[in-house]
């Protein structure tokens, strides 16, 4: 997208403002398609809690994406955004029994990560194929709170505990038809990802009726020029040739699944905000802008860098500022970081806000969510309107205060 486009739209729809480029999704998903072309049954179930729009969620179902959910209402949403239950598979974490089986009633594939659900749901529900979340117990991912695979995990079935899996689906007689694995985000090293997959193939000569093996995803994308990323047309050929070698030693076809969330809308964001204050102390020129972590809390979470551009002056002399938000607590965005000369009223351009930014957004201090805009077909469509007040008192219910003197202080 052009920095005109951006600017533009900030006028049309206001600031803040979340912006989604379509055809960067569209290269993102082609590269992963194009990546593992030579395996014939290969399925991409995006990652809902990435960015959950219903507008994302029907731009990627008109690839041929299937969705890859954690909770009965990203289920929900997949089938009203149009989803057949098949291209569903529901990987829950710590729910009730009756939420999985609530999920199951809807055709979705199920994907179960505990040893206790598992012989519980076998018991009551033997015929209803249920995939296995296998923890590989190898540490990947760029920060301890994206890192799902390793030994201290509350994540999936620990590898070792394969005797105890075996003799449940043994007595209880159900039908496994996939096994799975998430090692974590921002993988870096394609050999680690590989040594976990050959955990994974190794696991899967257990189960006879297998459908389909499901890698998870967590692939790193850059988030600042110079920045590494997955190599994932290197990775797609070593493991594709693993996966077909696996497939004939298997002796049935397979389907071979990922769940990106990250890879696919990452690099499509992005997040605009006006600089209301330029605010110069003994050691630092803040920029202060007109939204916080509550809009994008991923800096202040897991100490990412998003990479901030001054759209409204591309061609200035660059100079230090340290990036700020309006909440009343510590609110940083980036510390002393080179960007084009900020005056107050300018637009600065927070780079891949597509995943886990508005759908970790919060009302913290109060404040509303900012709008979101598709752009399509060189067109901004509005794909959610920016909060209001009465957004904020929408679900508090009042009660009504009598005469604190009397004994009587609340009559509901």
């Amino acid at each position: 997208m052009r920095k005109e486009d951006l600017i533009n739209l900030t006028e049309e729809f206001g600031c803040p403002l979340y912006v989604y480029d379509a055809a960067t999704i569209e290269r993102q998903y082609n590269r992963l398609t194009t990546a593992f072309k030579k395996v014939d049954r290969f399925k991409v179930h995006y990652a809902v809690k990435a960015l959950s729009n219903l507008n994302i969620l029907k731009l990627l179902k008109g690839f041929g994406s299937g969705l890859d959910t954690v909770s009965i209402e990203e289920v929900r949403l997949g089938l009203h955004a149009g989803f057949d239950p098949k291209d569903i598979i529901y990987t829950p974490n710590g729910v009730s029994m009756e939420e999985i089986e609530q999920v199951a009633l809807m055709g979705v594939q199920i994907n179960i990560d505990n040893l206790s659900i598992l012989e519980q749901f076998g018991t009551k529900h033997p015929t209803i194929p249920v995939c296995i979340r296998i923890n590989p117990h190898v540490m990947a991912g760029g920060n301890a709170n994206i890192s799902v695979g390793h030994i201290d995990s509350k994540f999936g079935i620990s590898i070792h505990q394969l005797p105890h899996l075996l003799r449940i689906i043994e007595n209880t007689k159900m039908h496994i038809n996939g096994i799975h694995m998430h090692t974590g985000s921002d993988i870096l090293d394609v050999e680690v990802f590989l040594y976990a997959a050959e955990i994974l193939f190794e696991t899967a000569k257990n189960f006879k009726s297998l459908d389909f093996i499901d890698f998870g995803s967590g692939f790193k994308v850059p988030y600042k020029k110079g920045d590494i990323e997955t190599d994932v047309e290197e990775f797609g050929k070593k493991l594709t040739k693993r996966f077909l070698a696996f497939e004939k030693e298997y002796g049935r076809e397979l389907t071979l699944a990922f769940e990106p969330g990250k890879f696919l809308v990452s690099e499509a964001g992005f997040f605009l905000a006006k600089v209301n204050v330029v605010k110069q102390t003994t050691s630092t020129v803040f920029a202060g802008v007109d939204t916080g972590f509550n809009h994008l809390i991923r800096p202040m979470l897991y100490g990412s860098e998003h990479y901030i551009e001054n759209i409204s002056n591309p061609k200035g002399k660059e100079r230090f500022y340290s990036v700020v938000g309006y909440i009343c607590e510590t609110d940083t965005f980036a510390s002393n970081k080179r960007i084009k000369e900020i005056t107050e009223g300018d637009i600065l351009c927070f780079h891949n806000a597509g995943a886990y930014c508005y759908s970790m957004s919060s009302n913290y201090n109060s404040r509303v969510k900012p709008a979101e805009v598709l752009w399509l077909n060189g067109k901004g469509h509005l794909i959610r309107q920016r909060e209001t007040f009465e957004d904020i008192l929408r679900n508090q219910v009042e009660i009504d205060f009598v005469n604190t003197n009397t004994n009587e202080t609340v009559n509901a």
